[in-house]
């Protein structure tokens, strides 16, 4: 006789993703409008409605293991298609929230999510701290030249960078071991699956790259996808582009950051002087700001217009990611300006402080605010290109 682990039931998850945002998904009936209209089902019979289906009985654990939870894109299709108005895309929308607030344990996310008055006050609480601590050991401004480093000091601000990188490490690298252990387990997948021999290794590196390479900066089946919008929006206002943009945007200036900060580590130059145009450090710099800048600017005109189904429901947590990284990038291009000015203007002084403050409490924020995706999408496609090279190989 063989027996079976029984399946944990939660009788409150559904009432606790309407918490999250998700719309009433009690109407659905499991007709399958949703499935035959959205353009990311391939050979799966049985997504977006099965994802419903979990929460409507309970199935938190295999909701939460789900790879195709971040595979939408909330395009909108099967939500306009429904018969019942279930709303399946902000469904989804929501029960990322609530996947992102389960796989950290910190609690943080759930509170930005679902308390938005007390995570506006966080959010709040953080800037100022980070503020009133880099202005406690400031030092005089230079009225010859900006030299930032002198009045807030280049050792305070890299310091506590790391501490904070330190912190987003610890945070993301539990979140996602929480949420690839659980999706693992889901879809079968081991170590040795992946790296025990070269046809497995061959398709592990496969994998990696469709998700890193293809999909998360190629941003392929977001192209794809768009193709079809009605009505058909010009290039600059595609939603591929705006959210590409947004991406690679975020990380060039990262990358400019590092590169700057090992130009003046090997001496090339000084942290904070100014440097010409085609500096790579600069340039990238540059280049990867008019994106973010570009890219969260229309995510936030889109927002404010209602211009898609995303855009319709957008919850405070999300403004408050946009806030944030409008303003780390519209303060580095006025820290720019005020660097090239012939006299020292006083304001780059405290531009300079607002900036660090934002950007610090940007990056200890990413783990529980809507930007988490970023981290948990590439392992979901990484594990749905396995899949897919599965399929391939057993076809």
């Amino acid at each position: 006789m063989t027996t079976t682990t029984p399946r944990l039931i939660d009788t409150e998850l559904l009432s606790d993703l309407l918490r999250f945002g998700a719309a009433e998904v009690s109407a659905c009936f499991s007709c399958g409008t949703c499935t035959a209209i959205c353009p990311l089902v391939d050979n799966d019979s049985t997504f977006p409605r099965r994802i419903i289906r979990y929460a409507q009985v309970g199935m938190r654990d295999e909701l939460l293991s789900s790879k195709e939870l971040w595979t939408c894109y909330q395009c909108g299709l099967c939500s306009d298609s429904c018969p019942t108005e279930a709303d399946p895309s902000e469904f989804m929308a929501a029960a990322r929230r609530y996947a992102i607030a389960s796989y950290e344990p910190t609690g943080l996310a759930r509170i930005l999510y679902t308390r938005p008055v007390i995570g506006s006050l966080i959010a709040t609480a953080v800037a100022v701290f980070f503020a009133v601590f880099m202005y406690a050991s400031h030092g005089p401004q230079d009225a010859s030249s900006l030299a930032l480093f002198t009045f807030i000091p280049e050792g305070l601000i890299h310091w506590t960078g790391v501490a904070v990188m330190g912190v987003l490490a610890l945070a993301g690298v539990f979140g996602l071991t929480s949420m690839a252990r659980r999706v693992a387990r889901s879809e079968g997948v081991s170590l040795p699956t992946m790296f025990g021999g070269r046809a497995p290794l061959s398709g592990t590196v496969k994998a990696l790259w469709a998700a890193l390479g293809v999909e998360s900066l190629g941003q392929r089946r977001y192209r794809e996808d768009c193709k079809d919008d009605n009505p058909v929006e010009p290039l600059y206002r595609r939603r591929w582009l705006i959210h590409a943009l947004t991406i690679w945007g975020f990380l060039g200036l990262f990358s400019a950051t590092i590169l700057d900060w090992g130009l003046a580590l090997i001496g090339v130059k000084e942290t904070g002087t100014p440097i010409p145009l085609w500096y790579p450090s600069r340039l990238i710099g540059t280049i990867a700001g008019v994106a973010l800048v570009y890219g969260v600017s229309m995510f936030m005109v889109n927002r404010v217009r209602q211009v898609n189904r995303a855009a319709q429901f957008t919850t405070a947590s999300d403004w408050l990611l946009l806030v944030l990284l409008w303003i780390t990038g519209a303060t580095g291009f006025f820290i720019e300006v005020a660097l090239y000015l012939p006299d020292a203007p006083a304001w780059g002084y405290w531009v300079f402080l607002f900036h660090v403050a934002v950007a610090m409490e940007l990056m200890l924020l990413l783990p529980f605010t809507k930007f988490a995706h970023a981290m948990y999408r590439p392992v979901a496609l990484f594990f749905y290109a396995l899949a897919a090279d599965k399929s391939k190989q057993t076809a």
